[in-house]
């Protein structure tokens, strides 16, 4: 019975989410190396067209972006440029992916993306969606990702755990 009761909280909750299809807010993210105990945090404003249109533009430092345009992947960070085609690039195809699915509460697809289990949690009127790698991880996917939403099913929070050991933290101001 308890599992039937989670897999229908699990629908409703999911329907929630897809009804946030778009969003443009504020957001800061930290990133931390693990293996260095390095920190460095960045702001900028991110705006999502609920399918495959993403633009991050950052103001501090001023002038880096990170943009997905359909199939393109345009970055400016820390003073390094690329453009890339996300259906050329495997690892590019599967980072774009996860993006614009967590980011649309996709939940499932970045999952099974990312060869991941999913456990859900409930506090305080937030829903905390973590995706743990089982297994090998593919390359240019996460060993884990956590996406917090709020009651309405916007994403307030997004971890994103490389496999190589850096931690990218997105806190949005909705």
């Amino acid at each position: 019975m308890k599992r039937i009761l989670l897999i229908v909280s699990l629908l409703i909750f999911s329907s929630t989410v897809f009804s946030q299809q778009s969003f443009d807010t504020d957001f800061i993210q930290t990133k931390v190396v693990k293996v260095s105990g390095k920190t460095t945090e960045k702001a900028g404003h991110l705006v999502f067209d609920g399918h495959d249109q993403l633009s991050m533009v950052y103001t501090e430092p001023e002038g880096d972006y990170f943009n997905i345009e359909g199939n393109q992947v345009k970055i400016n960070l820390d003073g390094k440029k690329a453009e890339l085609n996300a259906d050329k690039v495997k690892m590019v195809k599967l980072q774009r992916a996860t993006l614009l699915n967590c980011l649309s509460g996709n939940w499932e697809q970045a999952a099974t993306d990312n060869n991941a289990e999913v456990t859900t949690e409930e506090e305080n009127g937030f829903t905390t969606i973590t995706l743990t790698a089982k297994g090998k991880i593919p390359r240019g996917g996460y060993s884990s990702v956590i996406l917090k939403y709020g009651t309405d099913g916007v994403l307030v929070k997004m971890v994103l755990e490389e496999a190589v050991g850096a931690i990218n933290t997105y806190e949005m101001s909705h």
